[in-house]
């Protein structure tokens, strides 16, 4: 819910986010009730973050050298698309974004009951890439100084193939 519903623009989204706030206030005066204040702001962050996310997701403007670092290919969505965006978040002050790998291709995530050699060969080069374009990138921007990056996953329960298919 990014885009302004057909024939409103922002300026119109605005005025009612005005509007509904007024009524609050006018409400929050009356009564003292704090959720009616916590209301009001949270109708202010909202706005804020659906007004600001189409520039956010626009992926346009960063540099070739930046798309290649995390190996984005533009208007195509990827994990690597994604780890651009935590870069562009964090830099903004988000102070919590997670991201998922898994979907996207025939094997939809990495709990590989079968195949784990092929399924390893397909997904780890999907992330690969993309998870040193962040690290390098965060760094370089003096971002990683105060960015935790927690990396996790779970790859089986045994040391050794399960099954005759290879699985975990």
């Amino acid at each position: 819910f990014l885009s302004n519903p057909s024939g409103f623009d922002s300026q119109g989204r605005r005025r009612v986010i005005d509007t509904i706030n007024s009524l609050n206030r006018t409400r929050l005066n009356d009564v003292g009730d704090p959720e009616i204040a916590t209301r009001i702001s949270q109708y202010e962050m909202a706005y804020r973050m659906q007004s600001s996310a189409p520039e956010l997701m626009d992926l346009s403007k960063e540099s070739p050298h930046t798309l290649d670092l995390y190996g984005v290919k533009p208007g195509q969505p990827s994990y690597a698309s994604n780890c651009l965006l935590a870069r562009r978040l964090v830099e903004r002050g988000v102070r919590f974004v997670q991201l998922y790998s898994g979907g996207g291709h025939q094997q939809q995530n990495w709990d590989a009951h079968n195949g784990v050699e092929e399924n390893l060969q397909i997904h780890c080069p999907e992330i690969d890439q993309p998870i040193a374009g962040l690290l390098e990138d965060l760094e370089k921007r003096g971002l990683l100084e105060e960015t935790l990056v927690v990396w996790g996953g779970e790859f089986g329960r045994q040391p050794v193939s399960q099954g005759k298919n290879g699985g975990r």
